[in-house]
């Protein structure tokens, strides 16, 4: 569908906990406005924007996709985002890209914990916002008990615009509280509803809430406020523009009433759409930055040089990447060379193409405020703007935060090995939100994602595209050994076994650094007890033994070896004799200098709420952990502690179900601390058998 201006063109997203309906309620917004001939279903694996073969499996969103629906001349762009936790950051990078958020809520289940983070990041960036409360088709529904419980979480900015007729099963139509009209649908069928008279069971709920609405309205704008006190009412006209206005400036969040699932209320939601929700133009500017760094918002103009925001990647097996993007400003044409602010590279765009799903339609350009998508791109990534190289911007992302947990994988054919990096490189162009690499101590290749599951839908990914199956394990646990006092060593190697034979003598001293260095060699030897030829050799046999370890096989550090003195034979002495006195002169040595074992110690830090802080504190000291403080951010409270990295593996789960996923944390590296004596043993024993097995 080609839009030549903004005006026509709407973009959104839908935001929300699982299973509230997004999915449906876009399937229901395509069928409804002739985009697609029939009714595609989340439960028959049909659905448009759910076509990633682990999301038909799972029967649930994973990622963003893009559809559009044209209704009344005007081109309504739908982002249709996850509503699991772990895939938060989809539902960010969708609400950041588009001009409005269309919250679900759930008719039976209320406001859950996606539904908060959405509406506390939609607020934070103060994107307008309406709210849909959907299902109300359900048993124990209750839309008066719902309205209450999202004034009292959001605030009295939440106004009902729409009011239900019927509840439960006998949910058929909504009254339209401006108008006055309503609407009743036929259960399953296109979801174009027949005006009727408003019913007299809710002609009384519908006055007073619209007097309500009337009342919010009007005392927003003093016209209209003098015109009410006038006339004790407003006219559609005027409450339509004044509602608009209030949306746009998040004074109202307005609530809508259906069930998408039986087309209930969908034209009438698509009517809201276009007639309440900001045009691409109506916002004015669009976060932004100079290539210096400076805060420079880009204006929404048509007439201003084109610059749009990639916003998410796929990987199509057929066309390759694909990378859905919003212009900003400007025109995007296509077979036209544009400008990679990040790279700062010229960027090819070949057919730009209108998004359905998966499947795109080519379009010869994207106005401003127009969502799209364009094919084998070569430089660009999700986050990065093409813009034109005569007037370079960079336009405002998201802040995408470091992943809360790390899984060990290793193939379980062989052959594989060469694979995973490529084929995890092609899923974290789609997923920004993975992390992927080897741990340079452990040499394991490390997968991490916000949780759990993430990293398991990755792998099955990994399996469904690219037919590689790996094995899972948590990460090794990146233990260092030290010395906690000096020590000497000596080491003797001799053998001869006919012939030339094999000579070298070596004495050494460790001492333990306190400086926070990892390992120091220093010749101290005077004369030619040992030739200047063998000594680097001594080093290497003490580098090489000490990287294996002494008490269970982790790396030794934080001291410093003096070489002292030795012997050599002209003819048995050689660089590999040496070698091997060395690292006899090392584990000598380590058996005397009281060696110990160190872990990693984390700085973390955990966002919560007040009446999970007893839960929380009393799981750290499990944890051995140790509180630093405590902050206030708004209604959050942020705990701060350091915590073992091996008590932490399995925070992210332990956290998501002690406070029902409302609280979140993160941790960075805060040093290196002795292992208790107790946990030590247990360590030694567990690495020996390992050993002996």
């Amino acid at each position: 569908m080609q839009v030549e201006s903004p005006d026509l063109i709407r973009n959104v997203t839908l935001a929300g906990h699982g299973d509230t309906g997004k999915t449906t309620l876009a399937s229901a917004l395509l069928y409804t406005s002739g985009a697609v001939n029939r009714l595609n279903r989340v439960e028959d694996g049909n659905a448009v924007t759910d076509f990633d073969a682990v999301e038909i499996e799972r029967r649930s969103s994973i990622g963003l996709a893009t559809c559009f629906a044209p209704w009344r001349k005007h081109k309504i762009n739908v982002v249709d985002t996850p509503g699991l936790g772990i895939f938060e950051i989809e539902a960010r990078s969708g609400i950041r890209a588009t001009d409005a958020m269309v919250l679900l809520v759930n008719a039976v289940s209320g406001i859950e914990v996606s539904t908060e983070k959405m509406w506390d990041f939609a607020a934070r960036i103060s994107q307008p916002t309406l709210i849909h409360v959907n299902k109300l088709d359900r048993e124990h529904t209750d839309f008066v008990k719902t309205i209450e419980l999202l004034r009292e979480r959001c605030g009295r900015l939440v106004r009902p615009i729409q009011w239900p007729i019927g509840k439960e099963a006998g949910f058929e139509g909504v009254v339209d509280l401006i108008t006055r009209k309503a609407y009743r649908f036929t259960a399953g069928g296109d979801g174009k509803g027949e005006a009727c008279e408003v019913p007299a069971e809710v002609a009384e709920q519908v006055a007073t809430w619209r007097e309500k609405l009337v009342e919010g309205i009007a005392e927003l704008d003093e016209a209209l406020m003098e015109r009410y006190f006038e006339d004790g009412d407003l006219p559609a006209e005027d409450l339509q523009k004044g509602l608009r206005k209030a949306i746009l400036n998040r004074d109202v969040v307005p609530v809508t009433a259906g069930s998408s699932l039986h087309g209930i209320g969908t034209s009438t939601f698509l009517d809201v759409l276009v007639d309440y929700l900001p045009t691409p133009t109506d916002r004015g500017t669009f976060p932004a930055t100079t290539i210096g760094g400076e805060p420079s918002p880009a204006k929404t103009d048509p007439e201003a040089p084109a610059a749009a925001l990639i916003f998410k990647t796929l990987n199509d097996p057929f066309s390759g990447r694909i990378s859905l993007l919003r212009v900003v400003s400007g025109t995007l044409n296509s077979d036209t060379v544009y400008w990679n602010s990040r790279v700062e590279e010229a960027e090819k765009v070949g057919h730009l193409m209108a998004q359905q799903g998966k499947q795109g339609t080519p379009v010869p350009k994207l106005v401003t405020g127009d969502v799209g998508a364009v094919a084998k791109l070569k430089h660009s990534q999700t986050g990065d703007t093409l813009c034109t190289k005569e007037a370079p911007i960079r336009l405002g992302w998201i802040d995408v935060r470091e992943p809360a947990i790390s899984f060990a994988i290793e193939p379980k054919s062989k052959g594989d090995e060469e694979k995973i990096g490529e084929a995890v490189s092609r899923l974290m162009d789609e997923d920004i939100g993975l992390r992927f690499g080897r741990d340079p101590q452990t040499g394991e290749m490390l997968l991490s994602g916000s949780g759990q599951l993430h990293v398991e839908i990755t792998i099955a990914k990994l399996k469904q595209r690219h037919k590689i199956d790996v094995i899972l394990h948590p990460p090794k646990v990146p233990y260092r050994e030290t010395i906690k006092r000096s020590a000497d060593g000596h080491g003797r190697h001799k053998k001869q076994t006919g012939g030339r034979g094999q000579f070298a003598d070596c004495r050494i001293t460790i001492e333990p650094l306190t400086d926070g260095s990892d390992f120091e060699f220093v010749d101290e030897i005077f004369g030619g007890a040992i030739p200047q030829g063998f000594r680097p050799a001594v080093e290497k046999g003490i580098e090489e033994a000490r990287l294996r370890g002494y008490l269970a096989g982790y790396p030794v550090g934080g001291f410093r070896v003096r070489l002292k003195d030795g012997q050599y034979h002209d003819v048995d002495s050689s660089e590999m004799a040496f070698k091997v006195a060395g690292s006899l002169a090392f584990k000598d040595a380590m058996a005397k200098a009281a060696p110990t074992l160190l872990e990693p110690v984390m700085n973390v830090e955990i966002k919560t709420t007040e009446e999970f802080m007893g839960d929380i504190m009393s799981d750290l000291s499990s944890r051995r952990g140790r509180p630093q403080g405590m902050d206030t951010q708004g209604e959050h409270q942020i705990i701060k502690a350091l915590v073992p990295l091996a008590e932490m593996l399995d925070y992210a789960s332990v956290l998501r179900r002690i406070t029902q996923g409302r609280s979140s944390f993160t941790m960075e590296m805060a040093g290196y601390e002795e292992v208790p004596k107790q946990i030590q043993e247990k360590i030694i024993a567990e690495a020996k058998a390992a050993e002996d097995a």
